[in-house]
């Protein structure tokens, strides 16, 4: 694809969408006393006041289908540790959480531990965007991990972050 190609199908559009890189987050909750969580990687904060964020999440998505029952949902921001936990929350079929180290609060948000941050929410709104939902979220409350590097996603493969070297002109 050059530049300003039109796009055609959708295997080109996926890939136009991978070359911007985002944070991956996992969502999950108790339900009924088992684990359950998914990943999403379009978070995006909303506003401050009253404090929201939103991810969008494939339509027909049967975990979605139990997670938005949930009264708290907990957010965490992935670290650049959680590759593998990553890719094991995004399967289909499996146990999700075998392995892998989270708290959970008492209404019922999962955190995992090693993120970047978390973030316990309740759903304040679904709207039908395509063939996807844009999921708002209330923040309730939240904590952050200074000293962790995050998680990124770009090109469909996950990523870490470094440094720019500064150069200096002198």
């Amino acid at each position: 694809m050059n530049a300003l190609d039109e796009i055609r199908g959708d295997a080109e559009l996926r890939r136009l969408f991978g070359c911007f890189p985002t944070g991956v987050t996992a969502l999950c909750a108790m339900d009924q006393g088992n684990p359950l969580g998914m990943t999403a990687s379009a978070f995006v904060a909303i506003s401050i006041t009253p404090p929201l964020v939103s991810v969008c999440i494939r339509h027909g998505s049967a975990t979605w289908r139990q997670l938005r029952l949930r009264p708290r949902i907990g957010i965490s921001f992935l670290g650049s540790s959680h590759g593998a936990p990553a890719r094991q929350l995004a399967q289909s079929t499996g146990d999700r959480f075998l392995g892998l180290d989270y708290q959970a609060t008492p209404e019922g948000a999962l955190f995992l531990r090693n993120a970047t941050a978390w973030l316990k929410c309740s759903v304040e709104q679904e709207i039908a965007a395509g063939d996807h939902d844009i999921i708002l979220f209330r923040l309730h409350r939240a904590a952050i991990a200074d000293d962790v590097a995050p998680l990124v996603f770009h090109s469909s493969s996950f990523h870490t972050l470094a440094p720019l070297v500064s150069v200096s002109g002198g």
